[in-house]
Parts: structure tokens; sequence; C-alpha cells
């Protein structure tokens, strides 16, 4: 079932999604070489709980850390601790925070000091693919315009969507319908209707979509080896078209989508 929320618990999201903003923006200037990724994840518990919030992923289905940290290969879900970031890696950092009950879910890649011409493609196409993803939130579009969107920019540039995983909705839960893949065929599925907060995320590799799963059960890697990325927003679906409510990419929070 899907949650629609009132324009007021929209605005309840989006100071979670303040929160997680301020928190996205303290870890990238802490990532470098030498850092561990328990690091990273012991600066942003800090950083969360000194706002009166919660980390959200902390204990989430028995998930051990605040953050997820994702190097290199790997796509989601990694479990911060020591591995130290090197020179030239790729770091997927994925936040959530619960402020008040409501909860804002984001992610960036970020490059470690100077990266591959590869790496570098990667990372913009799918920062370019999640924006590409944000005017289709509006209402009277439909749930396979964000995929078609996505697809349609990440592979004209020979890259791969990774299928098994998909965004979601989200509000007073981490996890809520509707799924949302990253690919599909416009026109289809279900209507956008103002309300509506989904949690948009692409997921990218340099080479197959296939993936793999660690023996830790939460590290998710690509099959083949390839570098991955991953870019998320949480977005509300509003009268006024599609509202960022964690705007990562602007210097303050609170920001709207250009219609």
């Amino acid at each position: 079932m899907i949650i629609k929320k009132t324009p007021e618990e929209v605005e309840r999201m989006a100071a979670a999604g303040a929160v997680l903003v301020r928190t996205m923006n303290l870890l990238a200037g802490k990532v470098r070489p030498g850092v561990s990724t328990g690091e990273l994840d012991r600066a942003a518990e800090r950083f969360i709980t000194s706002q009166g919030a919660v980390p959200a992923f902390k204990g989430y289905r028995g998930f051990p850390g605040s953050i997820c940290a994702s190097p290199n290969s790997m796509i989601v879900h990694g479990i911060p601790g020591p591995y130290k970031l090197h020179r030239g890696d790729i770091l997927s950092v994925d936040i959530g925070v619960i402020l008040d009950g409501w909860v804002a879910d984001a992610a960036r890649t970020f490059a470690v000091g100077p990266i591959t011409p590869i790496a570098g493609k990667l990372l913009r196409v799918t920062e370019e693919s999640l924006m590409a993803a944000v005017p289709q939130c509006r209402p009277g579009n439909r749930l396979g315009d964000i995929g078609d969107a996505v697809q349609r920019h990440v592979e004209a540039n020979g890259l791969s969507i990774v299928r098994t995983l998909v965004g979601h909705g989200i509000g007073r839960e981490m996890h809520e319908d509707p799924q949302i893949p990253n690919y599909g065929e416009p026109g289809t599925g279900i209507a956008l209707e103002e309300g509506m907060v989904l949690a948009v995320e692409p997921m990218v590799t340099a080479g197959r979509h296939a993936i793999r799963v660690a023996d830790d059960r939460w590290s998710i890697f690509s099959q083949d080896g390839s570098l991955a990325a991953h870019f998320e927003f949480t977005i509300a679906v509003t009268a006024d078209g599609p509202r960022i409510l964690t705007p990562w990419h602007e210097a303050s929070s609170g920001g709207r989508a250009a219609a």
C-alpha cells in the first residue's frame, strides 16, 4: 500500500533531510586517503545524534553501521570498518536519518583523490541519471517514466543499470511501497500522485549488471568486479512538481527541483 503524505508531513521529512545533508557535507570533508570507513561511520553517528536525530540504518534488520560505505566494486550495503581509503578509490556513502519519526535517505559516490577516466565517467553519468529522473517525479507521470529516464541516460553512455536493486517509497518507515526500478518503459506502471515520497537511487556499474552478495550477507558487489556508483535523493511528489528533500547537491538544504 502506498502511503501518501500531507504537506505538513513532507515538511517534517524535509527537516530530516536537512540533517542528512549536513551529515553528508561533513563526510565529504573527511573522505580522503588513509581514512577508514569506520571513522566515517563514527563521525556520522556523532553528528546525527547531536542534531537530535537517529541513524536510520543502525540496527535496521541487524545492520551494524550508521552509514553504508561501499568502495569500488561494492554497489551498496557496505559495513563500515577497518578498510582505509586509497588514492584512486571511489566510495559510495548511503545515509539514513530519522527525525521525529520521519525518515530521509540519500547517497553519493565520492572520488578519493584523482580517479581513472572510467571511474570519473561512472560517477558523472550515474549522478546525471539521478538528475534526469527528478523531473519525472510529478503528478500524472508514471513509475516507468522514472526508470526510463535513468536507463536511457546510463545505457546511452555504455554503462549498466543494476536491475536487481531498486528504489522505494519512504516515510515513517525506511522502505515503503512502491518499489522503483531504475529501468522501465515510459507511460507504464502506477500513476504518481501528490503526496507520494520516493527514494530514487540509480545504481550503476562500469561492466555488467549482475551482482553477488558477500559472505557477510550485506555487502553487494558487481559480479564481474567492475566499479559501481550509487546516487540517491528522497523526492516528494507535490502539486508544484518534484521537491528534493535531501538536496546534497546544493550548498543549503530545502531546495526544489527544476520543473
